[in-house]
């Protein structure tokens, strides 16, 4: 697959490439998840200019020190001393080789030495500031664990805070950019091929160029190829979550399971869980970890206790209903058992996930102050899909989503628009509309 969108943010770290080269070094940060694209982006951005890449594995410092010294002398065509074992000495010489010639440093999963000798981040930190202003650096870091990159710059606490010049965090694909792709692979495809690829995928792009490489982009061929022996997606869940979590995930696994199943209040979890107690948790999930968010009705106060949990990471959300949730039947190789209840469920499933699309097609047009859904909770009947107000003054779209247009009850919804109307917007001018797979 061809390198696709990302125009922002390359021309962004062209722009930092330049300065570092011109007037002195600069240190930026690129964070996302693990298959977002940091380095494929990362090395695209500095392709014309020498580079030096290292990537830091879990090994022993002088391991990992013999390993980088052949790249360096290779990449910068220069002698590195063989006796160097610390990465404070080989970063003490590329600071000091930058002086008289400008170079890119990337260092990848810098987070990572965490694991081999968490001193580091001092000592590169003492070195930067000695160095910085007298050499011409292009200093790139990145990391796919969220809570620990953000840990490393963010935390007043830690010696690389307020460090970074620059901190780019990746997001998935936009869904102009989706369409682009599934379009230059499958020109004939159907709109709920796209929202397969919307819902399995979330727009990242190695599960993105994983479909398409493999010339899987209908609803079919992509189930197929997910559900099958030795496929990469089987533990990828798992793989990328017990690195955020550590060894401790279970409890966290609990409660992304069942918010997945729709048990999506405080309340409701911890009474799946056998009334364990998970305030502490829930707050890590959002605030430390990124992976769900909190949901209120759309402009209900902050301190509102009508609060919903959802994961907002779609491949996620569909790891843990189908893989996790069947974990036996891939224990016992049923691959077509697991493919057949997936391909039940899909219409059921690809109703919600239509719902999200619409909310991001919404805040991609750049047309709304604020987008959200809305409910009563003391009238469980008055539930509304979406609720998005327009920049302009007292005017909102109220939208239903249905998978088919023939489901849609127009009196219906301009019942719940009635209740909306007196409780939250009343002087509002609102649009009704149904949204389909048709309106994609």
């Amino acid at each position: 697959m061809r390198f696709y969108d990302r125009t922002n943010e390359l021309a962004e770290l062209q722009r930092i490439n330049k300065l570092s080269f011109n007037d002195h070094s600069r240190l930026t940060v690129v964070t996302g998840r693990r298959r977002i694209g940091k380095t494929s982006l990362i090395m695209r951005s500095i392709e014309d200019s020498p580079t030096v890449y290292l990537f830091v594995g879990r090994k022993n410092e002088a391991t990992l020190c013999a390993e980088f010294i052949p790249v360096i002398a290779q990449s910068l065509e220069t002698f590195v001393p063989n006796e160097i074992r610390t990465f404070r000495s080989l970063f003490q010489y590329l600071m000091e080789l930058s002086v008289s010639r400008a170079f890119n440093l990337v260092i990848d999963e810098f987070q990572e030495f965490y694991n081999i000798n968490e001193s580091v981040y001092s000592d590169m930190q003492n070195l930067w500031d000695q160095y910085r202003r007298k050499s011409r650096m292009n200093l790139i870091v990145s990391g796919s664990i969220y809570s620990l990159m953000q840990k490393i710059f963010q935390n007043s606490k830690e010696p690389l805070f307020g460090r970074a010049d620059n901190i780019i965090k990746l997001s998935a694909f936009s869904l102009t950019t989706l369409k682009e792709i599934i379009y230059d692979h499958r020109p004939d495809y159907s709109n709920d091929d796209l929202l397969a690829l919307y819902a399995f995928t979330g727009g990242v792009p190695k599960y993105v160029e994983l479909f398409c490489d493999n010339g899987a982009l209908s609803v079919d061929e992509m189930i197929n190829f997910m559900i099958r022996e030795n496929s990469p997606f089987t533990d990828e869940g798992k793989n990328l979550l017990v690195e955020e979590f550590g060894k401790n995930y279970a409890t966290y696994f609990s409660i992304l399971s069942a918010i997945s199943g729709g048990i999506n209040t405080q309340p409701e979890i911890e009474t799946a869980l056998g009334n364990k107690s998970i305030g502490g948790q829930i707050k890590r999930l959002i605030e430390d970890y990124n992976i769900i968010v909190r949901k209120r009705p759309i402009l209900a106060k902050e301190g509102s206790q009508t609060v919903r949990y959802e994961i907002q990471d779609n491949f996620i959300r569909f790891w843990f209903n189908y893989f996790d949730r069947h974990r036996s039947l891939i224990e016992i190789k049923n691959f077509v058992g697991l493919q057949a209840i997936i391909k039940a469920d899909y219409p059921t499933y690809s109703g919600k996930m239509l719902e999200e699309y619409f909310k991001q097609k919404f805040a991609e047009s750049f047309q709304y102050r604020a987008i959200g859904s809305w409910w009563d909770t003391r009238n469980g009947q008055d539930e509304i899909d979406i609720v998005a107000l327009k920049l302009e003054k007292r005017q909102a779209v109220v939208a239903e989503v249905k998978r088919q247009k023939k489901n849609f009850k127009p009196e219906l919804l301009a019942a719940k628009v009635e209740h909306l109307k007196r409780k939250l917007l009343p002087k509002y001018q609102i649009e009704m509309i149904c949204l389909s797979l048709e309106s994609m």
